[in-house]
């Protein structure tokens, strides 16, 4: 995640969403003063500076749910008020209140039924990959992204939540908006996205996986208008 003070702007990075790219992107241009968490394994040009301080948790310790004050406590012994994926909720609570009203709050999201097989592909390189498809959904370990940028009550605490299928159009006016240079290939030549030698994420579903997905991700499907 990226808090600039030089563009005013706060990045939440989620899952799937080429995140990544962003970030290492943003490095070069942002300077000493902004907030960059670290990633790993490390990035050629991403350079993590200003995420570790103490803070006043006592705020989160009364309004967060058991995980998040067991988070906020394990946060604050390791003075790390920033995560890579550190979430809305989270930074607005550790942030002077003025920062996050007056900064552009922006993260990305994606259409579940492609960010799942992504997020499939993914887990196949894991210890404990899944199988076939249905054996991954039935593990039941989705790449909810909503949990970042939304409140308990299930309230958007973000500007904009950018779509990963139209996202150089749609940073190019976020950044035009907060005078950050942009040139169009930068994010999706950076290696993280590449479309054409994949296959339609739509072949790989039968009916019902198609209504498994639209059930599950029902709250970011209404709420970024996403269809099948």
């Amino acid at each position: 995640m990226i808090i600039s003070h030089k563009y005013r702007f706060i990045f939440i990075k989620t899952r799937k969403t080429a995140g990544r790219s962003i970030e290492t992107y943003l490095s070069s241009l942002c300077d000493c003063r902004d907030v960059f968490t670290p990633v790993f394994p490390p990035e050629p040009g991403h350079r993590p500076r200003n995420y570790k301080r103490r803070w006043d948790i006592r705020s989160e310790l009364g309004a967060a749910g058991y995980a998040g004050k067991v988070q906020a406590v394990l946060d604050w012994l390791g003075k790390r008020p920033f995560r890579n994926h550190s979430t809305a909720a989270e930074i607005k609570a550790r942030v002077n209140p003025e920062i996050w009203r007056d900064y552009t709050t922006f993260c990305v999201d994606r259409n579940p039924w492609e960010k799942t097989v992504s997020h499939y592909n993914t887990c196949r390189h894991y210890r404990n990959p899944p199988g076939d498809f249905e054996d991954y959904l039935s593990r039941a370990e989705y790449c909810f992204n909503y949990p970042s940028y939304c409140d308990r009550s299930g309230n958007v605490l973000v500007d904009r939540v950018l779509h990963y299928e139209n996202l150089e159009d749609e940073l190019a006016d976020l950044f035009a908006a907060l005078g950050v240079p942009f040139r169009r290939g930068v994010i999706t030549n950076a290696g993280r996205i590449v479309r054409q030698s994949k296959p339609d994420y739509r072949e790989i579903y039968t009916d019902k996986q198609k209504a498994l997905i639209e059930h599950v991700f029902s709250r970011e499907i209404v709420l970024n208008g996403y269809r099948f």
